[in-house]
């Protein structure tokens, strides 16, 4: 647990400063997608305009044979194609599987410049947040991010929403 004191200074040595509030953006709409399909990869300079954020899903939805391509699809978009006000998000996979180290790694070092938020699943709490929390801090110092990714934590169950203290959150 970090002192108080020391709450809002960086996570890492040169990483970006915390943000001192969590900008409210809109979230009216959200289109979560899967980059391993080169026909949505092709949609989304029409479907960008039309929502506020464009998840690359790289969890769940998306079957074993298909993960390291929805995530190379993810980083394509993110530095290929102009998304003008459209944010964009990923949800990683869980933090004990065995791809949520690559996803993490490869999406700050090849778009974290471009990214809004990480969303993190089946957080079982505070543990788990502050992790993902220093491993970005390091990732955005090594490859020169010059703002936060912020975290959307997903409780896992019965967790219930655990928050913890954490400078990085979205609403």
């Amino acid at each position: 647990m970090r002192n108080p004191s020391a709450f809002f200074q960086p996570m890492a040595i040169g990483a970006p400063e915390p943000l001192r509030e969590i900008p409210v953006k809109p979230s009216r709409m959200i289109h979560f997608l899967d980059f391993s399909n080169e026909k949505m990869v092709a949609k989304v300079p029409d479907i960008a305009p039309t929502v506020d954020i464009l998840l690359g899903n790289l969890e769940d939805a998306v079957p074993v044979d298909r993960k390291e391509a929805a995530r190379a699809g993810l980083v394509k978009v993110g530095r290929d194609i102009e998304l003008g006000d459209t944010q964009l998000w990923t949800r990683v996979n869980s933090l004990e599987s065995p791809w949520v180290l690559d996803d993490i790694t490869t999406i700050v070092t090849e778009i974290g410049h471009k990214l809004d938020v990480m969303m993190i699943p089946k957080v079982e709490g505070p543990w788990d947040i502050h992790y993902v929390d220093r491993l970005l801090a390091q990732l955005e110092a090594k490859h020169q991010v010059k703002k936060p990714i912020l975290v959307h934590a997903v409780a896992n169950g019965s967790t219930g929403g655990t928050r913890a203290n954490v400078r990085r959150w979205t609403l």
